[in-house]
Order: C-alpha cells, then sequence, then structure tokens
C-alpha cells in the first residue's frame, strides 16, 4: 500500500527566504561596488557559497520534503560550501572564476530541476525548484557559451543572483501564507512522492 506524504514540511518557507535574503547581499556589493575584477568577483562569491552552501544546506535538510529531498540539499549545500572554498584559496584568474561558476550552477542547477520534477504534484514548493533548477543550469550554459571578461561575468553572477533572490522570495512568502490558507479551509495537500512507496 501506498504511505500518502504531506506536502511540504511547514516550516520549508524560511529556506527560499534566507536563500534570497543570502543571496541579495553580493548582488547588491556587486551593483555599488566599480571593482568587478575576477578578485573581486571570486572572494564575493566564495563568501556567498560558503555561507549559503552552509546555511541553506542545513535548512533544506531538516525541512526537506522528504529523505531523498533533505538529501539534495545536503548535496546542493555542501557542493556551493566546497565552490566557495575553491574560489577563495585557487589562484585568482578569471578562467578559474569561470570553471568554478559553470561547475557549481551545472551540478546545483541539475540535482534542484530533479528534485523539483519528483515532487510535482505533491509539494507545492516543487514548481519553484523546477524554475530556480532551470535558470541556474541556463546560468551555467551562459558562462559556458558566451565570451565574457572578469566584468560581465560578475555582472551575470549579479542579475542571476537579484533575477533568482525575487523569485524564491516571492515564492517563500506565497507557500508561507499559502499554508495559512489551507489551514484555514481545513485543507491540506497530500500525495506519494516516487519511490515513497511502502509494501
Amino acid at each position: 500500500m501506498s504511505t500518502p506524504v504531506v506536502a511540504g514540511h511547514p516550516a520549508y518557507w524560511t529556506v527560499p527566504v534566507v536563500r534570497a535574503a543570502i543571496g541579495f547581499v553580493p548582488a547588491l556589493v556587486f551593483t555599488f561596488n566599480p571593482d568587478h575584477t575576477a578578485t573581486f568577483g571570486l572572494v564575493a562569491f566564495g563568501l556567498w557559497a560558503l555561507v549559503s552552501g552552509l546555511v541553506v544546506g542545513a535548512l533544506g535538510a531538516r525541512f526537506g520534503q522528504d529523505r531523498v529531498g533533505r538529501a539534495a540539499w545536503m548535496l546542493n549545500g555542501a557542493v556551493t560550501a566546497i565552490a566557495g572554498i575553491l574560489a577563495l584559496v585557487l589562484p585568482v584568474s578569471l578562467a578559474t572564476f569561470t570553471v568554478i561558476l559553470i561547475a557549481w550552477a551545472a551540478v546545483t542547477g541539475l540535482v534542484e530541476l530533479v528534485v523539483g520534477l519528483r515532487g510535482r504534484g505533491v509539494d507545492p514548493a516543487s514548481r519553484d525548484q523546477v524554475v530556480v533548477g532551470a535558470l541556474t543550469m541556463v546560468y551555467a550554459v551562459v558562462n559556458l557559451v558566451l565570451p565574457a571578461d572578469s566584468a560581465t561575468v560578475v555582472g551575470y553572477l549579479g542579475a542571476y543572483l537579484v533575477i533568482i533572490g525575487v523569485y524564491l522570495l516571492i515564492g517563500g512568502l506565497s507557500l508561507r501564507f499559502g499554508a495559512v490558507d489551507r489551514r484555514a479551509g481545513g485543507a491540506a495537500p497530500t500525495g506519494t512522492l516516487p519511490g515513497t512507496e511502502q509494501s
């Protein structure tokens, strides 16, 4: 028989909201700081990725949908934190900056996209995960195929963080107040995620 899975932890909305808030910090720094060198970009990305990987990864691991979802958050948190460390310790160059960004965005975007697709029809957060995962993979492709100097790469990163941040903030608040509406109406969506069936 199938075991119903309640759609989403009540506190999951904090994950996208905190993720957005952390991302807005380097985006603002990029906007108001004229230094868009590879050195500056690596340091800013490194600090953001390290903090974001640890904080958001921990929150996602605690409030994720199920075992697979929590594992995905732990994986993406670890990949993001490692990318941050590499950005801070590897020799500075535009190539280093670009390769780290492409590898990080490709891996984390794919993981988030797969988790979102897996939760469709069950988890209210799955749509946002699909969109953010897809946008992150597009961001990886942009860095891969478009020739750019350090200023442009930093600009791409700032634009990505703003776009994703706004989307995540709206999505997180929608989850928060949507949960309130569901409780007030006495309804709670349930379903079964693939791989959660029990006999």
